[in-house]
């Protein structure tokens, strides 16, 4: 039976084809942000002494609770108020399924100096470079929709071309496809294949992620206490969206997240 991440990587695969053609990736080697600008680290991000190891995400639908925001919905004032507390931003460029794009990316770049993740479903290097011209600092490599030679490829692809990963996780198998090239691991306690959410599975999922690469807890994190336990399990990055972008104003809802965060956290 297909799953709900079956038809997004379907879609994906046809939906980028079109633009390989038109763009290729020595093209992207040749313009936008490629070779400019320097790229800023995630993982030191996380890793500095003070950090609330917040990632904090820009997206304004899911597939399966759909509008959080509608496309009117400009990300300056939310992205610049996310870069003043967090240690990165991850921005959704996904158009169908998460109602994001590009710009978004670009000017998410352009008005913070925090690392930014490009949160997509990438299945093909080409998408990296294409990454990278638009403004990304990091990538995601989803380990339910590729192999662990895709893996390997495409997260040293990254390395070399300034960017690092993140190799994102749901069960222990998965854990089988983290290598040398990938920078970090993220385990997602939302389901990709049923999108259930269950926190549990970072907490289980802790001591087998290998030493060196910072583990990054994503989705269900709804408070400042959940944080918290994450952090001690061994957690240094906390990527967080829905909470800040379920609400009237995503700003103020990740404002006074982080200020009850830090109450709990001397």
């Amino acid at each position: 039976m297909s799953t709900i991440l079956d038809t997004i990587v379907a879609a994906k695969k046809k939906e980028i084809e079109p633009f390989k053609a038109k763009s290729p990736i020595e093209r992207f080697e040749r313009e936008g942000f490629f070779w400019e600008i320097r790229n800023r680290s995630l993982m030191q991000s996380l890793l500095m002494p003070g950090s609330t190891g917040i990632i904090a995400e820009f997206k304004r639908k899911s597939p399966s609770k759909g509008w959080f925001k509608t496309k009117e919905l400009e990300v300056e004032p939310v992205v610049t108020v996310y870069n003043k507390e967090a240690a990165g931003i991850s921005v959704l460029t996904d158009n169908e399924f998460f109602g994001g794009d590009l710009d978004d990316l670009i000017q998410t770049k352009v008005i913070t100096d925090i690392p930014v993740l490009r949160k997509d479903f990438i299945v093909d290097k080409w998408q990296i470079a294409e990454s990278k011209a638009f403004g990304a600092d990091v990538i995601l490599l989803i380990a339910a929709c590729l192999t662990p030679e895709q893996v390997k490829e495409f997260a040293g692809y990254a390395l070399s071309i300034g960017l690092e990963s993140i190799l994102e996780v749901h069960n222990e198998e998965e854990l089988g496809h983290c290598c040398e090239e990938v920078t970090m691991v993220g385990v997602n306690n939302r389901n990709l294949k049923t999108f259930e959410v269950n926190i549990d599975t970072s907490l289980e999922l802790i001591k087998k992620i290998p030493t060196g690469k910072p583990a990054i807890a994503e989705s269900g994190i709804s408070s400042a206490d959940a944080v918290v336990t994450l952090r001690k399990a061994g957690y240094k990055g906390f990527l967080i969206g829905e909470s800040f972008m379920k609400e009237a104003d995503p700003a103020i809802a990740f404002a006074d997240f982080v200020q009850d965060l830090k109450a709990k956290v001397p």
